[in-house]
C-alpha cells in the first residue's frame, strides 16, 4: 500500500475487508469513489451509517428490521401456525420473492458446525422452542442450506420438535429446473432420488 496516499490506502484496506472483495476490486472501487462527485460519495457514506444506526434484529424472529417487531411478525394476515426456519435474513428475502410462503420466520443466524466451533447454543435454536409452544404452531419448515451444516442443523431441530407433536418438514432438495443430469453432483442426485414423487 506504499504506492498510495495514506487516505487512499486506508480506503482500499477497508473496502478489501468486505466479503468477496479482493485487493484489486477494492482498488477499483476506491478509485471510482474518488472520481464521483462529493455528494454521491457523501450519500453512500451516510447510507452506510444510517443502516448501522437504525437497523437491528427483530426480537421475535431475528430478521433485520428498523422497527421491533419487524413488519412480517407484526402482520396479522400472515399464517401464525407455520414458521419457516432459515439461517440468515438473506434467506427471508429469497423466500419472500417467491410470493408463495405466507407464514412466519425464525432466523438462526448460522448453522451447527462443529468444525468451526459452532454448536446449538451459538445460534438461535433455544429461542425457537418457546415460540413454537407459545404460538400454537402446527408446522415448522426447516429451510437451512442443503449442505452438511444445514442438514445437521435440520436434524437437530427436528429431534427437538418431534416430542412436542409439531409437524416438522424440510424444503425439497434435488435437481434444479433446467439442470442437466450429467453435470449434477452425487449428493444432489441422491437427494433428488429420495424426494421423488409419483406423476
Amino acid at each position: 500500500m506504499r504506492y498510495y496516499a495514506k487516505p487512499l490506502a486506508k480506503l482500499i484496506g477497508e473496502l478489501s475487508k468486505l466479503p468477496g472483495i479482493g485487493t484489486r476490486t477494492a482498488q477499483r472501487l476506491a478509485f471510482h469513489l474518488l472520481e464521483v462527485d462529493y455528494t454521491e460519495a457523501k450519500a453512500l457514506a451516510e447510507a452506510i451509517l444510517e443502516a448501522k444506526e437504525k437497523i437491528t434484529y427483530c426480537s421475535i424472529c431475528g430478521n433485520l428490521t428498523e422497527t421491533d417487531p419487524c413488519h412480517l411478525c407484526d402482520d396479522p394476515a400472515r399464517d401464525q401456525s407455520v414458521i419457516c426456519v432459515v439461517e440468515s435474513p438473506r434467506d427471508i428475502i429469497a423466500m419472500e420473492k417467491t410470493g408463495e410462503f405466507k407464514g412466519l420466520y425464525h432466523v438462526l443466524h448460522g448453522a451447527i458446525s462443529p468444525m468451526d466451533g459452532v454448536g446449538p447454543d451459538d445460534i438461535r435454536i433455544k429461542e425457537l422452542l418457546p415460540r413454537v409452544q407459545k404460538e400454537g404452531v402446527k408446522e415448522v419448515i426447516i429451510a437451512t442450506d442443503p449442505n452438511v451444516e444445514g442438514e445437521a442443523t435440520a436434524m437437530y431441530i427436528a429431534r427437538l420438535l418431534k416430542p412436542l407433536g409439531i409437524r416438522c418438514t424440510r424444503l425439497a432438495a434435488g435437481l434444479p429446473v433446467g439442470g442437466d443430469l450429467e453435470y449434477t453432483d452425487e449428493v444432489t442426485l441422491s437427494k433428488a432420488l429420495e424426494g421423488r414423487r409419483e406423476l
